[in-house]
């Protein structure tokens, strides 16, 4: 599987914590062996966000992606449930 984050999530991602950005590796760590490891909580988004999925980093904070083609998964952003609006 091949990891390709966006300029928007780099953004989001920069604007963490420290504590959070840990977990954010751990969960990417995990989404990089098993996309389908439950406690990522892997879901396909609906509405305005069908084309996209999510997975958790904790509890508050999610990382949206979407697949490419082939191997690839766009990393799309990262944030707390405000990043939905």
């Amino acid at each position: 599987m091949k990891i390709i984050p966006t300029a928007k999530f780099e953004r989001n991602y920069k604007k963490l914590s420290d504590i959070l950005k840990n977990k954010a590796e751990i969960a990417l760590d995990i989404f990089k062996n098993d996309p389908a490891d439950a406690r990522l909580r892997v879901h396909k988004l609906q509405g305005r966000f069908c084309d996209y999925w999510a997975f958790s980093v904790d509890y508050e904070y999610r990382i949206i992606f979407r697949y490419g083609s082939g191997e690839e998964v766009f990393l799309i952003t990262v944030g707390d449930h405000d990043i939905y609006k």
